[in-house]
């Protein structure tokens, strides 16, 4: 009997199943609070409830399989560990190009010439004794390096070489650009890589604290993560490139959503404590991206589900729109921790500060407000962040670890380096206040929404009465958002809509009136075409309201909760790999290999040559990635032009898939 544990570590949440393979059911589930302090706690309790539940002894695991929305957490909240580019032949309008300045957040960056040209030739020499000097001074102030070198793809040398001088220098981890992808367009395969970097240390822990907890319970079994495109790969590789676990978690829940109801054709809209990802399932399989997975403005070069991800969930912050007379809600994107669920473990400090703020007769700026310290490397910090830092050991009010107008920017800074964390009002409060969550503390999430009802609009009058009035406003508002996530895909995905823009569309006053079946002078009417499938654990609470006003059927699955986890253990190994064959000249055609060019005088020998190598790599990729029975698919993409009535070559890209189920442990 063979049977598999999937596990997905969310924001807010981290879910175990046991999946029975033989007769493909679920025997078993469970969830627990994702502890960001030490992720193996979280990992570990639902492991064992979900172990417990189904009866199985952890011998009798055969797989193990992970997904996770950590790192796509991290993108969409702006949040990750400091790191250093090493830019290599590029210039400074380069450096403004993709939304590289933006990804990087004002950390450092190493320019130093070299790179190569189109045809993988040095375009200049690379200076490593400049880069070990400014390498060695950076060491102690950032956690990783991205290394980006133009042209890297159709020649990585230099990338090599540089990665090989800061492993030795620093020891601290390096990504290298073409890693990461075949494609051209340096400034966003940097961007990718200084992404990939800034993520290595949150999934190594995740990694690390898994693997700490299987070893502990006696689980033998080998341990996949699940790729932004579905597809599994090996614990030790995703070590390296944890960029590919972008989307990870909602590539899992397709999978999951496919699995669980059967449907071939549905937009699948999962919502979780941080995001709300929606992509759709067409004839049984997710969409793929061909340009690329976009997350939280951010246009990276992995390949993965063609999804749209929103900083909309559960816990949501919450913001009050002042300007104008009536004001109003807007949700997203940071991620807070909900009052009532800080108010579980630290009740006292949370109920006498709601107290002691509602006694008062005016709010204050910062009332409501929790900071929580959440560990990590500060180095790299200015004299007032460190300041602020040092005063918040324990999760206080904002108002207490603030002295100054002008440390609220530090505090920011340290949110957005993921040292700190806000608590205050979010979604999840007000399905406390209405009775549809019980989880936590109702209570200090009823101070918490009442204190923010008594905020006032542009007319000086409270925005709510009460805190049912406006935690019922909260949900209406998560309703909304949600509706304009589901039209946002469903334009993108309709080829009779494309060259729109589908945010417009979603929004548009016809699109509203459709909905709203108008009947006037002119009767309008509009529904979504598909089944929207609802995944999360806080979707029957929510998306409900979300079927009526788009007019379609929602499935709302058995254990749509933990839908991620499933996925995760029901997918394949894939690993695929790209290579170019250019022609510099008549009769002259270069396969661009792993190890250099290689030139040959007959067009078929130099594809032969580099389908070999294509093939030998990706197999080798996938065996390593934790495959066995590898099948293997090759593709060629040849360009050619018209010339004087003849054809003539002008390069092709080779790609070779290597697939096949992931190796389980046989006992």
């Amino acid at each position: 009997m063979a049977y598999f544990l999937g596990v997905d570590t969310g924001g807010t949440y981290t879910d175990a199943v046991i999946v029975d393979e033989a007769a493909t059911k679920v025997i078993g589930s469970a969830k627990s609070l994702t502890t960001r302090g030490d992720l193996a706690l979280g990992v570990g309790r639902a492991v064992d409830a979900a172990l417990a539940q189904a009866g199985v002894a952890p011998s009798e695991v055969a797989l193990v399989s992970l997904s996770t929305t950590l790192a796509t957490n991290a993108l969409v909240e702006g949040q990750g560990g400091r790191v250093a580019l090493v830019f290599i032949g590029f210039s400074d309008a380069d450096l403004e190009r993709g939304g590289l300045v933006e990804a990087l957040k004002g950390d450092p960056v190493i320019r130093l010439g070299g790179g190569h040209n189109h045809a993988g030739i040095e375009a200049a020499k690379l200076d490593l004794a400049a880069l070990e000097a400014e390498v060695a001074a950076l060491a102690d102030q950032v956690m990783g390096f991205a290394v980006a070198s133009s042209f890297a793809t159709r020649n990585p040398a230099h990338e090599v070489a540089a990665r090989d001088v800061i492993r030795r220098v620093t020891g601290r981890p390096v990504t290298c650009s073409h890693e990461l992808s075949a494609n051209l367009n340096g400034p966003k395969r940097a961007l990718t890589a200084v992404l990939n970097a800034r993520l290595i240390g949150m999934i190594d822990r995740l990694v690390a604290a898994c693997e700490r907890h299987l070893e502990a319970v006696g689980i033998a079994a080998p341990l996949m993560v699940v790729r932004g495109d579905g597809a599994l790969i090996s614990a030790a590789m995703v070590r390296e490139r944890p960029i590919e676990t972008i989307l990870s978690g909602p590539a899992a829940s397709i999978v999951g959503a496919r699995w669980l109801t059967g449907e071939k054709d549905a937009l699948v809209s999962d919502i979780g404590g941080t995001t709300t990802d929606v992509a759709l399932l067409r004839d049984g399989l997710p969409e793929i991206d061909p340009q690329g997975a976009r997350v939280g403005g951010f246009r990276t070069m992995v390949e993965a589900v063609a999804m749209r991800t929103t900083g909309l969930g559960g816990d949501s912050e919450v913001h009050l729109i002042t300007e104008g007379l009536d004001g109003g809600l807007r949700l997203g994107p940071r991620r807070l921790v909900p009052v009532s669920l800080l108010a579980v473990e630290h009740g006292a400090m949370v109920h006498a500060a709601l107290d002691r703020w509602l006694s008062a007769e005016a709010v204050g700026e910062f009332d409501g407000r929790f900071a929580i310290p959440m560990g990590g490397n500060a180095g790299g910090l200015g004299p007032r962040d460190i300041a602020v830092l040092g005063r918040l050991v324990q999760p206080m009010p904002v108002g207490q670890v603030l002295t100054s107008r002008l440390e609220v920017a530090a505090l920011e800074r340290l949110v957005a380096r993921g040292l700190v964390m806000i608590s205050g009002v979010t979604p999840s409060d007000a399905s406390h206040v209405l009775g549809r969550l019980s989880a936590w503390d109702g209570a200090a999430a009823e101070k918490a929404v009442r204190l923010l009802a008594r905020r006032r609009n542009g007319r000086g009058e409270r925005f709510a009465p009460d805190a049912a009035t406006l935690a019922q406003g909260i949900v209406d508002q998560l309703t909304a958002q949600t509706v304009d996530c589901l039209l946002e895909a469903a334009f993108g995905e309709d080829a009779g809509f494309s060259g729109e823009v589908p945010e417009v569309l979603a929004r548009h006053p016809l699109m509203a009136a459709g909905l709203a079946r108008h009947r006037g002078i002119v009767e309008i009417s509009a529904r979504l075409g598909v089944p929207v499938i609802g995944l999360g654990a806080s979707a029957p609470s929510y998306y409900g309201a979300v079927g009526e006003r788009l007019g379609c059927r929602m499935v709302l699955p058995e254990h749509a909760g933990v839908a991620n986890a499933i996925g995760a253990v029901v997918g394949q190994v894939s690993q695929r790999v790209t290579g170019l064959v250019s022609s510099p000249a008549e009769g002259r055609f270069v396969a661009h290999l792993a190890e250099g060019l290689k030139a040959f005088g007959d067009r078929e020998a130099a594809l032969a040559a580099m389908e070999a190598a294509l093939v030998a790599e990706a197999v080798e990729r996938a065996k390593a990635a934790g495959a066995e029975e590898v099948q293997v698919r090759v593709t060629r993409d040849v360009r050619e032009a018209e010339v004087e009535g003849r054809s003539m070559f002008i390069e092709a890209t080779v790609s070779v898939t290597a697939s096949g189920r992931p190796r389980v442990a046989h006992g």
